[in-house]
């Protein structure tokens, strides 16, 4: 049996805020100083561009990451353009689930009409800068050392993807 994608249910709640907990908490892929409560979910579904909300399940169909097509800002006249986030486990890592995920936000992407995806990432994340570029993602733009977590300061890159 596979691992298998797809769209998000209310019952995914509880995991994907516990996934997302995890990178608060252990990593720099998530921003918050401190893990965020059950309610976050609610703000994920609502800053999400659309139906564009996954879960990967595992053989087990346990729900083991996550991925969203994001509004990249209010405005009508940016709807060209959108802002990815995906969260998966680190034992997950290496098996080509991020890459599957990303091919279902970009197909989610093109059929709303979007041209270019963004991707918000920390200096101190090589492994998400890494899989950006191997998946045709260039650096358009630092902030440098804008963030501080865990008293280590890092820079927000931002990555881009025409499409």
């Amino acid at each position: 049996m596979d691992f298998r994608i797809r769209k998000l249910s209310e019952g995914d709640r509880t995991a994907v805020v516990d996934i997302f907990n995890h990178f608060v908490e252990y990593s720099f892929a998530a921003y918050p100083a401190k893990k965020v409560g059950y309610g976050f979910f609610e703000y994920l579904k609502e800053t999400a561009r659309g139906d564009s909300f996954y879960v990967i399940e595992s053989p087990e169909a346990q729900v083991i990451g996550f991925g969203l097509l994001r509004k990249y800002h209010g405005g009508s006249i940016f709807h060209r353009a959108a802002e990815l986030a995906y969260f998966i486990m680190p034992a997950y890592g290496n098996r080509g689930l991020g890459t599957k995920l990303l091919t279902a936000l970009l197909s989610d992407a093109t059929k709303m009409g979007v041209e270019t995806v963004l991707a918000s990432i920390s200096s101190l994340n090589a492994a998400s800068l890494n899989f950006h570029r191997k998946n045709g993602f260039a650096e358009c733009g630092r902030f440098k050392r804008v963030g501080k977590k865990n008293g280590r300061d890092f820079d927000v890159i931002w990555m881009q993807r025409f499409i």
